[in-house]
């Protein structure tokens, strides 16, 4: 390992940061909501003519009052769903607000006869042709998702809005329609057939005209997100994992998550030298990165620079997950990001193990009670077992998953037995006088990525649920006293959220603030793995090594929180089959498993 290494320190210190330049991306994406919605409401609410276009407006051919409303209605909508694009500066977003903007103005005069909606309409498509080089980001992956989210999201908008324009003409309005009477005819309206409700004169076609333009274009945007080309995922590639691969076979042994840089759903980013990189996906616009950049730290600036190129150019959100403290000080002093401490990852160093001793009374009580109801174990490298043993873990640590799907983004490796990984490590456990079953004797499997030369850094834990509780800390044991064979020296376990507020807050003497918040991660340990992560890991008197997150300012923190969630696999919601990507067939790659607990 090579370069300097800082001291270390208890936080990792903010950056000063220069002023920042107006953010006109910002202020236009807020002008254009503003603007959807002056629209919205002049498609909506046709009593406000309080301008003195009004008697000139009154020459324009009456016919064209409700088409003149319908277009108000989708050009405001339209204006409200590409505002985020300007915001994040997208050029797409851009193009299609400068044809908008026009349109809505058009009819913003024609239907409101308002020459302040028409002014801040045209003030704002100037702002947009002014400033046209500020909107360069590129596009971000697609997906199906975006057609389900639209299609939701739109459909409940579009009935919400229906229901105020349905309800702003009372005056024109026939009869008293009941509530149901004036959903159905929004709902019917949407689709284009004639309800239940009707008024006097034209302001029946008025809110014809509206409902049908809501619900074409719900329709027209949805179809168009579920059969536009995709973008492709982030895959490494066949050369990327080459690359990788040497560069961890020469500096692996700098960071435990060295090894998961491997997962197969990454993209990469190489310093120009080569010897360093970044992998990292895009979840919800955030560029998540996880651990420290792989290679020789000295060329770290390099790799990290050109993710950072790649983060302006499709404005995507940059965020580390679980880097180390030395990362941390790297990424803040290139960058000017901010870093804040996350948890602690929990390292035992095979030497100073042993089961003796008070401290690990329980763990070693356990784990004798564990071996005289006949359980043995097994730790081998993945290139000592058969195939049929691999596909017997492979199958179990399937079916022994709880849940639906797949977990791991920063701590998994997303596969178990594959040809190329013959160096880790998996830990079994077997009952012989057990009935065999679909896995024969196998109850339970450990199985462990290398950390450079002479480490291990779990990758996940699986057992049968039939079996015996005390299975993990048994296989544990288990390797951690198989290891001085199998040339290692360091075995990294879980990671531990909040470690440190969950540790001091239980001490005699901590603060109503400590205490509060030691409350609030015990409740929440309710959904999530916080309390009893951190006290199963300590049950093997680990040394405690920080990890931290680090981003760009404290607003983003919830953004990059709910990615990191996605990416972990923590929030999910299936798709429909038909809206499903399919992937083409890839290289040879043992089957998925979840993360280790994080």
């Amino acid at each position: 390992m090579s370069g300097a290494v800082p001291a270390r320190s208890t936080r990792v210190r903010r950056i000063p940061r220069g002023p920042r330049p107006e953010n006109v991306p910002l202020l236009v994406g807020r002008a254009c909501v503003l603007v959807g919605l002056l629209n919205i409401a002049a498609g909506s609410f046709p009593r406000f003519r309080h301008s003195r276009m009004h008697a000139l407006a009154e020459v324009l051919p009456g016919a064209f009052g409700p088409f003149a409303a319908a277009l108000s209605l989708s050009a405001g909508v339209l204006l409200l769903l590409l505002a985020h694009g300007l915001k994040r500066r997208k050029r797409r977003a851009w193009r299609a607000a400068v044809a908008l903007l026009p349109v809505g103005a058009v009819a913003q005069f024609t239907y409101r006869h308002s020459l302040l909606g028409v002014l801040i309409s045209l003030v704002l498509l100037a702002l947009l042709l002014r400033h046209r080089t500020e909107f360069a980001a590129l596009p971000d992956p697609r997906s199906r998702w975006r057609a389900l989210a639209n299609f939701v999201l739109m459909s409940a908008g579009s009935v919400l809005l229906g229901l105020v324009v349905v309800n702003a003409h009372p005056h024109r309005m026939l009869g008293d329609p009941s509530l149901a009477d004036r959903i159905t005819h929004v709902l019917y309206g949407l689709f284009g057939v004639e309800g239940p409700v009707d008024y006097r004169g034209t302001t029946s076609w008025t809110v014809a005209f509206s409902l049908g333009a809501l619900g074409l274009l719900t329709a027209v945007t949805t179809i168009y997100l579920a059969f536009r080309p995709e973008h492709p995922a982030a895959r490494l590639t066949e050369d990327d994992e080459t690359r990788l691969r040497a560069l961890l076979a020469r500096h692996g042994g700098r960071d435990s998550l060295g090894h998961f840089a491997l997962r197969r759903d990454k993209a990469v980013v190489f310093s120009p030298s080569g010897k360093a990189a970044v992998t990292y996906r895009v979840v919800s616009g955030v560029m998540l990165a996880s651990g420290d950049p792989i290679g020789d730290v000295e060329a770290w600036p390099g790799a990290i620079e050109r993710f950072m190129d790649e983060a302006r150019a499709h404005s995507w959100t940059p965020a580390v997950m679980g880097c180390s403290e030395t990362g941390g000080e790297v990424w803040t002093r290139e960058t000017g990001l901010d870093a804040l401490e996350l948890g602690d990852e929990a390292v035992v160093d095979v030497a100073d193990f042993s089961l003796a001793g008070r401290a690990m009374r329980n763990v070693r009580q356990m784990v004798k009670r564990i071996e005289r109801a006949g359980y043995e174990t097994r730790v081998r490298r993945v290139a000592d077992l058969s195939d049929a043993e691999l596909d017997r873990v492979r199958r179990a640590a399937d079916a022994w998953r709880g849940t639906d799907t797949e977990r791991g983004f920063s701590m998994a490796l997303g596969r178990v037995g594959d040809p190329s990984d013959g160096d880790c490590l998996i830990a079994t456990a077997h009952k012989q006088d057990a009935e065999p079953g679909e896995y024969g004797d196998l109850k339970a499997v450990l199985h462990f990525v290398p950390w450079g030369p002479d480490g291990a850094s779990l990758d996940l834990m699986r057992r049968d649920r039939a079996a015996d509780p005390g299975m993990n800390e048994l296989l544990i044991v288990a390797a951690l006293q198989a290891a001085p064979k199998l040339g290692v020296a360091r075995v990294s376990l879980n990671f531990a959220m909040f470690r440190a507020a969950l540790a001091r807050g239980e001490k005699i003497g901590a603060g109503p603030v400590l205490r509060a918040w030691r409350g609030l991660l015990v409740f929440l340990s309710r959904w999530f793995q916080i309390e009893s992560l951190y006290k199963f890991n300590a049950k093997f008197r680990p040394r405690w090594e920080p990890r931290f997150v680090v981003y760009r300012r404290s607003a983003d923190l919830p953004r990059i929180g709910f990615a990191a969630m996605q990416a972990e696999g923590f929030v999910t919601v299936p798709l429909p089959r038909f809206l499903r990507r399919r992937t083409p067939a890839r290289r040879p790659c043992a089957h998925q498993t979840p993360a280790r607990a994080a």
